[in-house]
């Protein structure tokens, strides 16, 4: 499990600069101030998550623990949702995936604590 978290980790940070990239310059232009704020957001939070996956893979080498394996799929539906639906947003306008967005949001608080109760179990 630890390659899978580190190698998703490495691609979702990837794909966040890559996307970040896309917004910088080809996006200003075509959205809105706010759309493109709410993209770049969906960037940050999926960057931060990335390398929550690597800390994942990091901690399953050093730890065998349920908890950190659970943080790393809670960081994984937390990118598809809450950075996916924002992404999905912004460049549509579909207004009702902002109704969704918080449940990656909770996934993504789901993953830390997590981590935190892993961390205290060892």
């Amino acid at each position: 499990m630890k390659n899978l978290y580190f190698a998703l980790g490495a691609a979702f940070s990837l794909l966040s600069v890559l996307f970040g990239a896309f917004a910088a310059h080809l996006l200003k232009d075509k959205l809105t101030e706010k759309m493109v704020d709410v993209f770049e957001i969906a960037v940050r939070y999926q960057m931060y998550h990335g390398i929550g996956l690597i800390v994942v893979a990091w901690a399953l080498s050093q730890w065998q623990n349920a908890y950190i394996s659970a943080a790393g799929w809670c960081f994984i539906v937390g990118i598809f949702i809450f950075s996916g639906s924002l992404y999905i947003l912004s460049l549509t306008g579909l207004s009702w995936l902002g109704a969704i967005t918080p449940i990656g949001g909770l996934a993504f608080i789901a993953g830390w604590g997590c981590l935190v109760i892993a961390a205290f179990r060892q």
